[in-house]
C-alpha cells in the first residue's frame, strides 16, 4: 500500500469499514511512514474534539420520528446519546 491508497481509505479504516486484511494493510503502512501516521494522528484527535465539544441533544420529536421511519416500536428511547457522541 502507498501514501494515496492510505490516504484514500483513512476513513474507512477510521470508521471501521475495511476488511481485516485492508486494515492490516494500512496500519503497517501507519507503522512504516511517518507522515501518513501524522495524519491519522490529527484526525483520531480531530474527531475526539469534535466528540467532545459538540453534546447537542436531539429533540424528543425527533427521536420518535427516527424511530417510526425504521420501525422501531413503542416509544423511542431515552438513552439515545447526544449528537457527537463517543466515536
Amino acid at each position: 500500500m502507498d501514501c494515496d491508497d492510505a490516504i484514500i481509505r483513512i476513513y474507512q479504516y477510521l470508521d471501521g469499514e475495511l476488511t481485516i486484511w485492508r486494515r492490516r494493510a494500512i496500519a503497517r503502512h501507519l507503522d512504516e511512514c511517518p507522515p501518513c501516521a501524522e495524519g491519522f494522528d490529527f484526525e483520531i484527535e480531530l474527531r475526539q474534539v469534535i466528540a467532545s465539544k459538540c453534546r447537542d441533544e436531539v429533540p424528543p420529536e425527533l427521536k420518535r420520528r427516527i424511530a417510526e421511519a425504521i420501525g422501531l416500536p413503542g416509544k423511542p428511547r431515552r438513552d439515545f446519546p447526544p449528537v457527537g457522541g463517543s466515536l
